[in-house]
């Protein structure tokens, strides 16, 4: 067995995009030593591909209450609202923190911020940097940690295991990448900030380092997952690679067309279509991503979409903004499709599909974003702080990035400057226990291929928790899984090397995107209502307050199908109503 290096710091962060690096930049600025893990270069962590903006209250005619309510309707009420007060009142503030350091936000031409409308937003509050809002936001984050000292970068290192004893968690095992060795890190203070699971499903916008690593390793060391069944499908990405075309399309002005040429959502409670001659209505294209999606779905069955070479797809329209604005405005969009599809968006319609983006459930927070083990947090994606509810809005995440990462630095560094108690003398042991379950995996020689329980896996959960659900679908969906989860103890690898042995981070990535697969697929089964993402074809096709008005919370179980229980719901001033969009409230609402 190979000798463990021990590192030791006061607060390790997990994960090196948006949340990560601010989350190391506030704990190094109240004073700490921190080690920064990242499984990739962090300028390759997934924040990079997020491009239309972040939200923030910017103009006069907005305000927090606006912002907050947008959220919370968005939401489906499954919000828990202190957490939503707080993340409006300190995301501005972070968005300006974020231009002092170097982060170009696209401007008007009287110097003010520009900002634009995005899905389920009454007011224009989302900041953009063109549609390169995510490389910008990460590159001057990277930038500014760079320049911190007190920050130790750990980069192309696989986190396999938290260490946690008597309920508090002292460090994370670790293999680095590049050469095989294991690695224990100890500190009194560790964040989570590793992302969601899109790639969990078979067609998502997600890169193929989204495999849900953080969800899993938190979940078996004893906390539950929140709110799992709440995946959100974006409305707008390129058929077969799922590369996202961005909501700030549709917030410029894009509109989307069926096989016939007409704006359809007008059909689906998102606004009437305005007559030829008038200002065109936004509020349809500019709807809430979860109703666009379910509105593609019912197009698709009617006959009503184009086929393309890689499956059937709408038109997003944006001829009508011109050469000039697109370029300005819209440059990356304007290269990924000439790249990808062969069109340029000032001469054809772009031909787009739903795909899954988001994980609205995770880790559950306090907003503070502490954890129920002592010394663990979360924030991010991998984070539950009852932010998101049952659908994203558009523009909160990488705004929320920014709140809850500073939020989760600065008080990681607090408990480590009180003195929390020292790692257990037993941990070199247990680090030791972990690496031989690691050095078995690779040398394992059973039946199943990587590649094909990955496969199986995905399909599985497009086809059984997609955009819509329906009971029995799920029940196979969820025995399936089980069995695949089995499977993975009977692996095949091929690779016995130590360095850079891509195939053990593979099966270690697929155990991991199998257990969090698991939780999704038990989560949704138990929601015997539709609510935002999560909609039922069956008799559960209606919003039920009386008895789901609540987070669920899945236990792990080593087996099985894992048990599912249910916490409560913040409401503090915004109670639950009809979620209507621009017309009639949509079948499912009530």
């Amino acid at each position: 067995m190979r000798e463990i290096v021990t590192v030791h710091a006061e607060v390790l962060v997990i994960g090196g995009g948006g949340a990560g690096l601010r989350a190391a930049i506030a704990a190094a600025e109240s004073g700490a030593r921190v080690a920064l893990l990242s499984k990739v270069y962090p300028m390759r962590s997934h924040t990079v591909a997020a491009e239309g903006g972040a939200a923030g209250v910017a103009q006069p005619e907005d305000d927090l209450e606006a912002h907050f309510r947008d959220t919370v309707a968005g939401g489906d009420w499954l919000c828990d609202q202190s957490a939503v007060s707080y993340f409006v009142a300190h995301a501005t503030a972070e968005l300006t923190w974020l231009e002092h350091h170097g982060c170009p936000w696209s401007r008007e031409p009287d110097g003010r911020v520009a900002v634009r409308k995005f899905g389920g937003m009454k007011r224009a509050r989302t900041w953009f940097a063109a549609d390169k809002s995510g490389f910008h936001i990460l590159q001057t984050l990277f930038h500014t940690a760079l320049a911190l000292p007190s920050i130790d970068r750990f980069d192309e290192f696989f986190c396999t295991g938290l260490l946690v004893h008597d309920g508090v968690c002292h460090g994370v095992m670790a293999l680095r990448i590049s050469t095989g060795e294991p690695y224990l890190f100890l500190a009194p203070s560790v964040v989570l900030a590793t992302g969601g699971a899109g790639r969990v499903y078979r067609f998502n916008t997600n890169g193929s380092i989204v495999t849900g690593d953080g969800l899993a390793m938190a979940w078996r060391a004893g906390l539950p997952l929140r709110d799992m069944e709440f995946v959100q499908v974006h409305p707008t990405a390129l058929p077969g690679s799922g590369v996202l075309i961005t909501e700030a399309c549709r917030g410029e002005g894009g509109i989307l067309l069926n096989a016939e040429g007409r704006r359809y959502l007008q059909d689906y409670g998102l606004g009437p279509e305005t007559p030829p001659g008038q200002p065109r209505n936004k509020t349809m294209e500019l709807g809430p991503r979860d109703r666009l999606s379910q509105a593609f779905w019912h197009e698709q069955r009617a006959g009503r979409t184009v086929p393309s070479p890689r499956g059937d797809a709408v038109h997003l329209d944006l001829r009508h903004l011109g050469a000039e604005r697109l370029a300005e405005r819209l440059p990356l969009i304007c290269s990924l499709s000439e790249k990808h599809v062969g069109i340029h968006p000032k001469d054809a319609p772009i031909p787009v599909r739903p795909a899954v983006h988001y994980t609205m459930g995770g880790v559950p927070t306090s907003v503070d974003t502490s954890t129920a083990i002592s010394g663990l947090y979360a924030a991010g994606e991998c984070a539950s702080v009852g932010l998101h509810g049952a659908n994203r809005l558009g523009s909160n995440s990488l705004a929320e990035l920014l709140v809850f990462g500073r939020a989760a630095g600065e008080r990681a560094a607090a408990r480590a400057r009180a003195g929390a108690p020292p790692p257990p003398g037993s941990a070199l042991g247990h680090a030791r226990e972990h690496l031989c379950a690691i050095q078995a995996l690779r040398a394992k020689k059973g039946t199943v291929r990587l590649a094909e329980l990955r496969d199986a896996m995905g399909s599985i959960m497009d086809e059984c928790f997609g955009i819509y659900r329906l009971g029995p679908d799920m029940e196979r969906g969820l025995s399936r899984l089980v069995e695949l989860r089995e499977s993975w103890s009977d692996l095949e690898l091929r690779d016995a090397s130590e360095r850079f042995n891509t195939e053990l981070i593979a099966a270690l990535e697929l155990s991991c995107a199998l257990d969090v697969a698991l939780a999704i697929g038990a989560s949704a089964a138990a929601r015997k209502e539709s609510r935002g993402s999560h909609q039922r074809l069956d008799a559960f096709s209606v919003r039920d307050d009386e008895r789901f008005l609540a987070h669920s919370l899945v236990d792990y179980a080593e087996s099985g199908v894992p048990a599912i229980r249910y916490g409560p719901v913040e409401i503090t001033s915004y109670p639950p109503e009809e979620r209507v969009y621009g017309g009639e409230a949509q079948v499912g609402d009530s």
